[in-house]
């Protein structure tokens, strides 16, 4: 007993223990418990403080958001207001200036139909009138008739003639005055006729002068060529002169050979003839063989020799005035005006001449330059064909221009300088005036210049001659007359026949280049003070 009270002692002690431990545990385990219920429920409690803020912070955002949006609204809604106010003011203004101008264009359209009623009243009227007038005009008519018959009647009792009678009379008087006034027309006509066939007489004369020259123009038809020796001669005219009729021949140009110390004339109107004949016969007469085939030789070397010079002479011109694409043919024509000449005045020079100035002028105005340029070179490029081909310069410049296909106002240029189609381009006439410029202008042609002053006093002498003249001035170098005359002595009717006498009168009494414009003019004035 003692040793199972000794073993139960232990034991209890250690069931004790163990419920001590189990207790104790159990109530570490309930202290836990409520340490973490409480530690839940003080988190519960701050998570219910948090959730409360951030609800309330929401709640005011918002809050502020609804104001905001609120605000903005009401914004908005003003802005529109005021848009749809100032639309409808504007409407509303416009309306009423439509309504202003529906009212103005009624007013006139009332306007506008009364005068027309009115108009119609008058019409109305006048044709009423203008009815009783014709039916007045009708019982004036047959009394008129009446009244005619009735004076028949009386003229046949007191002439003792019938009608058919005086009317034979009245027929043979009209016959007899009709053939008097048809020879007065007759008789002007022939006296017209006969001036302008003098006028056109002249012209015809003058163009055969310019191509056939007379021997006495002895300083435009010959050039002389110096000798080294008076014993040439004799070499140039060889054995019974068949050097110089084989040099003659091959030429055209006769060659003179008088008196003259160490020299010899060579004489022909054709200037490129007698420029091949001085070449040839200076290169025959330095190599001292001359001889008909030497001759024939040296003049077809100086042929080529001149015709290539003419070419490089118009291809230089054509160059400095910057035109191109001109036909071979037509610059081989152009050439050939380097050896003519017009009263002094070299022909190839005054077309560039022509060509600068209306150049020059169709750039002041703003036209082609280029294309006055080339018509004003090739205006008179006619005249290097004259001496072999039939008509006048403007003829053949024409057909070899349209040959060649130049341009239209190239075409019009040189047909209408002289007056004989009109002027179809602007360009054509600065080509007529810069040619009438460089042909007119003092020192530009062969011209003294005493007798270039005397011919400006004749000019003006001759009109001053003529009654009703009160002044006159010669101007543009004598190309131009203007006849002023007294409005009170002269009509209108006698300026015609006053510009015609002093231009007949001119032709008869001066010589002179190209031709002179005659210009009458009348001026009349009223004048009156305002007081």
């Amino acid at each position: 007993m003692e040793s199972i009270e000794k073993m139960e002692t232990p034991l209890v002690i250690g069931l004790a223990a163990a419920g001590g431990i189990i207790v104790g545990a159990l109530i570490a385990l309930g202290l836990a418990r409520r340490r973490e219920r409480a530690r839940r429920e003080l988190e519960k409690s701050q998570g219910t403080d948090e959730a409360s803020r951030i609800i309330k912070r929401a709640e005011e955002e918002a809050d502020n958001i609804r104001r905001a949006g609120e605000l903005a609204g009401r914004e908005e809604s003003f802005r529109l207001r005021e848009a749809w106010e100032k639309e409808e003011a504007r409407r509303r203004d416009e309306a009423e200036r439509m309504e202003h101008r529906l009212e103005e264009r009624s007013d006139v359209l009332d306007r506008q139909f009364a005068r027309i009623n009115e108009r119609e009243e008058e019409l109305e009227a006048r044709i009423s009138d203008l009815q009783g007038r014709e039916s007045s005009l009708a019982n004036d008519e047959e009394e008129v008739a009446t009244q005619a018959e009735e004076a028949r009647r009386r003229l046949e009792q007191l002439a003792g003639m019938s009608a058919q009678e005086a009317r034979k009379q009245l027929i043979g008087d009209l016959e007899n005055e009709a053939r008097a006034e048809a020879a007065n027309s007759l008789r002007e006509i022939k006296e017209q006729a006969q001036r302008e066939g003098d006028r056109e007489a002249k012209k015809i004369i003058s163009l055969a002068i310019q191509r056939m020259a007379a021997e006495q123009t002895a300083e435009t038809t010959v050039s002389v060529v110096q000798l080294p020796s008076d014993e040439m001669k004799g070499r140039i005219i060889g054995r019974e002169g068949r050097n110089i009729r084989s040099f003659e021949q091959a030429t055209g140009v006769d060659v003179i050979i008088d008196d003259t110390p160490e020299a010899v004339v060579l004489s022909a109107f054709d200037p490129v003839r007698r420029e091949v004949a001085r070449i040839a016969l200076e290169r025959l007469i330095e190599d001292g063989r001359i001889h008909p085939g030497r001759i024939e030789e040296v003049v077809t070397k100086a042929q080529t020799e001149v015709d290539e010079g003419m070419v490089r002479a118009a291809e230089e011109v054509l160059y400095e005035l910057g035109i191109h694409n001109v036909h071979p043919e037509i610059v081989k024509t152009l050439g050939r005006l380097r050896f003519r000449t017009s009263y002094g005045q070299n022909q190839l020079q005054h077309a560039k001449e022509v060509a600068l100035l209306a150049g020059n002028m169709a750039a002041e105005m703003g036209l082609d330059i280029q294309m006055a340029k080339r018509a004003g070179v090739l205006h008179d490029v006619g005249k290097g064909m004259t001496h072999e081909h039939e008509g006048t310069h403007v003829e053949l410049g024409y057909r070899l221009c349209k040959k060649y296909s130049e341009g239209e106002v190239v075409l019009n240029a040189i047909k209408a300088h002289h007056d004989e189609e009109p002027h179809f381009f602007a360009e054509t006439f600065l080509v007529t005036a810069a040619d009438a410029i460089s042909g007119s202008r003092p020192g530009a042609r062969r011209e003294m210049f005493e007798g270039y002053v005397k011919r400006l006093e004749k000019l003006e002498e001759i009109a001053m001659e003529h009654p009703g003249v009160e002044r006159c001035f010669a101007i543009q170098a004598g190309r131009e007359l203007r006849v002023m005359v007294e409005p009170g002595k002269v009509g209108d009717g006698e300026m015609a026949q006053i510009s015609e006498a002093v231009a007949r009168r001119i032709e008869g009494e001066l010589q002179y280049p190209g031709q002179i414009k005659i210009v009458v003019v009348r001026e009349t004035r009223a004048v009156d003070f305002a007081r």
